[in-house]
């Protein structure tokens, strides 16, 4: 059984940073992908992905230069480096991952807090 778990979320003051992890455990996603996304409606949308091997990376244009995508393939885990935060980033962020094989992402954390807020 696969599972995504997602730790670091919590508050923070806008301008602030925030490291936000998942790691995943049941199987390998060495030749697959990684992501982040966030939901603060009923919308949940892209943030930043990590594909390997490679470490190919792309991100929102929303978080660009703000956030930083890592990850360690052989760990199963990610990182979200959230910096310059701004209200408009809170939101439940969800960890993702997925095969090299596949479009979607079958895989899914149960979504962790992060608030930006003074």
């Amino acid at each position: 059984q696969v599972q995504l778990t997602e730790t670091g979320g919590g508050l923070v003051q806008p301008g602030g940073s925030l490291r936000i992890s998942c790691t995943a455990s049941g199987r390998t996603f060495s030749r697959g992908t990684m992501a982040w996304f966030r939901q603060d409606g009923t919308e949940r949308v892209f943030v930043a992905t990590i594909t390997w091997p490679g470490d190919i990376i792309s991100y929102a244009d929303s978080v660009k230069g703000r956030f930083t995508i890592s990850g360690d393939a052989d760990r199963n885990t990610i990182y979200l480096q959230m910096n310059s935060l701004k209200p408009e980033d809170t939101a439940t962020y969800y960890c993702a991952a997925k095969s090299s094989a596949t479009s979607q992402y079958p895989y899914w954390g149960q979504g962790i807090q992060v608030t930006v807020s003074s």
